[in-house]
């Protein structure tokens, strides 16, 4: 097994460090952040793979790689592909509203997410999922596809079909600083922003008095919830601080400072002395832009 060393993967969102579990099955470990190098691809080369399985790997391996296996490589991408190719799939579905993604089981080819399907799953996406939960239904996903298909695979044998090139989208990718809440815009859409960006993830976050304050977690709001201008806080209460959005409003049950632990929001409004009238910092059309994906990053925009 080949997993990045400790130091990369403390960076990596969701990361699980399987060494312990593949020692104990006598698997040996290699720690390394590239494996597209001659030492790394030579140690594959000498083990005489019959198949090389790709999973979380943020790096695209290159042809010498790929033809390393005799069976070649098999990835996963956590999208409908050709639907959502590129970075951070299901935080893309889940902010943009949509209530259906999947997982794909895929031979791995030069290309980002491009290569032969192999299979697919379809998963929902409730109103109260957040990206965790979702990529947690996704990896169960792969590791059924992975277990149904993995003789044929190991054989050559296993069912195959080419993607469109024309078809299909590519995502963006997504920085911290893309995570900041615009308060104009409806409820339901700032719900679905701070649960896509959730932990284990960096986060939503507004902007409070020039301060980043995080918000890690929403209730799903109704239909004819309590309005105000965007951005002001309407009430602190037991359970949570409601914050005006367009045309309606959200309540946040779990927030923090930008360093601290997610913990109950109207504890942490009362310790800080956040009150009602408060209000979070408006976010310029430019930046709204970029970050929902649809324009450039902004000249003093936060990465």
């Amino acid at each position: 097994m080949i997993t990045p060393p400790d130091e990369d993967l403390c960076r990596l969102a969701g990361a699980a460090d399987l060494s312990a579990a593949a020692r104990a099955a006598g698997v040996p470990v290699l720690r390394e952040t590239d494996l597209d190098t001659p030492a790394v691809r030579a140690r594959i080369r000498a083990s005489d793979p019959d198949l090389l399985v790709v999973v979380g790997w943020t790096r695209l391996l290159g042809p010498e790689l790929l033809s390393v296996p005799r069976h070649g490589c098999v990835g996963f991408h956590a999208s409908l592909l050709p639907r959502h190719r590129g970075r951070a799939p299901v935080n893309w579905a889940i902010l943009r509203g949509e209530k259906v993604t999947g997982n794909t089981m895929m031979m791995l080819d030069p290309g980002a997410d491009t290569g032969d399907i192999v299979d697919q799953r379809t998963l929902s996406i409730g109103p109260e999922d957040t990206c965790g939960s979702v990529y947690d239904r996704v990896a169960r996903a792969g590791a059924e596809m992975l277990l149904a298909h993995l003789p044929g695979l190991l054989t050559g044998t296993a069912p195959r079909r080419p993607q469109d090139p024309a078809a299909g989208d590519v995502l963006p990718r997504r920085t911290p600083g893309m995570g900041v809440i615009d308060w104009d815009r409806p409820a339901s859409a700032v719900h679905d922003w701070v649960r896509a960006l959730t932990s284990p993830y960096p986060g939503a976050f507004g902007v409070l008095d020039g301060e980043r304050v995080m918000i890690w977690r929403t209730r799903p709001p109704g239909d004819d919830e309590p309005a105000g201008p965007p951005g002001q806080v309407l009430a602190v209460e037991s359970g949570g601080v409601r914050i005006a959005t367009r045309g309606g409003s959200v309540v946040v049950t779990e927030m923090s400072d930008r360093a601290g632990p997610p913990g109950p929001a109207d504890r942490w409004s009362r310790r800080v002395g956040v009150l009602p009238g408060a209000r979070f910092a408006a976010v310029p059309p430019a930046v709204s832009r970029w970050v929902l994906g649809e324009g450039p990053r902004p000249l003093g925009a936060t990465r």
